[in-house]
């Protein structure tokens, strides 16, 4: 074969390599979030009274948490953090947050406002709900997966994680991909107790808002 035709060759191979690249890469782009299942349709009481439900979300970008007022441990940890990405998206509309407590026997309506005003939740679009015990667990242990249950062997009697899930405007759960080693995965939910995870939430909360 001719040196010209070596050269012809290698030309095409480095403008497919080009083309190509951003569609290998594509679905690795930090600009892109991995989206997951969509949120299972819920319905619940917030600190007003309120029924507050999918519906009232619907165009907002949103965070989820589980969580108990009268925890000793991670939430008022996880709730601190939460305050922060409150305070980065304040007044904007599309943005809301909703805490979900697991000890809706204890956290009624009235003990939830004053937890709220307690912690500096004022965001109108962040909704501290209860309700059913059965059906807020369901909520979390088969719609997000995410174990929680009573334990009176643990502090505070109610085991729960500290992750927080992120939500489109269209109520699918979102996540970015991290490198872990030579691997590169989504983390589906983020740590409400990691500042480092924090800040990623509030980078992608920023994305999905231009979405």
């Amino acid at each position: 074969m001719k040196k010209n035709s070596y050269i012809i060759i290698a030309f095409i191979i480095l403008i497919f390599g080009i083309w190509a690249l951003p569609k290998i890469a594509g679905k690795f782009s930090k600009d892109e979030l991995v989206k997951f299942e969509k949120v299972p349709p819920f319905e619940f009481t917030n600190q007003d009274g309120k029924l507050i439900s999918n519906k009232d979300f619907e165009n907002k970008v949103f965070v989820i948490e589980f969580f108990f007022t009268t925890c000793p441990t991670i939430c008022p940890k996880m709730n601190a953090n939460m305050v922060k990405i409150q305070n980065e998206f304040y007044g904007n509309p599309e943005f809301g947050i909703a805490s979900f407590t697991i000890d809706p026997d204890h956290d009624s309506p009235e003990v939830l406002k004053a937890y709220a005003a307690e912690k500096g939740a004022t965001l109108k679009n962040w909704h501290f709900m209860t309700g059913d015990k059965d059906k807020i667990y369901t909520l979390s242990n088969d719609g997000f997966r995410l174990y929680v249950g009573e334990n009176e062997n643990v502090e505070g009697g109610f085991e729960h994680s500290g992750l927080f899930a992120l939500i489109d405007k269209e109520g699918y759960i979102r996540s970015r991909i991290v490198k872990n080693g030579d691997n590169e995965n989504p983390i589906k939910y983020y740590d409400g107790l990691d500042s480092k995870q924090v800040q990623w939430i509030k980078e992608d909360i920023t994305l999905l808002l231009k979405e």
